[in-house]
């Protein structure tokens, strides 16, 4: 039996874990970043406990909508979070989302693993998503760190 495609993404975050974690959290900070590059966000869900779900609407730069939801699987807050990651138009290819929130002295170090993709093509079209959508991400909450600092 063939192993299902996966990723791996790094990222140094100049903010601390709490304002990451946050940003993965919270659905007022989630449409403020989310998608890849110029994307924009719709609507936004979460109730990150163990059981919970997520959702995720947005338009990306072409016009296409895009529908994602999931449940929480793993929750250790500031630490780590699981989730399912499920496609309206696709809802029998369901993939599996880590998020591992590493304090590093100036900020954070976000590990993204994604697995049990489809097939290669599927994978490819995520890290190329992902790619933008943390370059989203580290705009926002290296801003949000900037702004809010004591």
């Amino acid at each position: 039996m063939a192993v299902a495609p996966s990723l791996t993404l790094k990222r140094h975050l100049k903010a601390p874990p709490r304002l990451v974690w946050a940003a993965w959290t919270d659905p007022a900070m989630i449409v403020r970043w989310w998608g890849p590059a110029g994307a924009k966000t719709l609507k936004a869900e979460a109730d990150p406990r163990v059981g919970g779900t997520f959702r995720v609407i947005f338009v990306t730069p072409d016009g296409e909508q895009h529908d994602v939801s999931g449940v929480y699987c793993e929750v250790l807050i500031e630490q780590r979070l699981a989730f399912t990651w499920v496609w309206i138009t696709l809802p029998d290819r369901e993939s599996l989302v880590t998020l591992v929130l590493e304090q590093v002295e100036d900020g954070t170090l976000l590990t993204l693993i994604h697995e049990r993709f489809y097939d290669e093509a599927a994978r490819d079209r995520h890290r190329q998503g992902w790619s933008g959508a943390l370059d989203s991400l580290e705009q926002f909450v290296n801003q949000q760190a900037v702004d809010h600092r004591d």
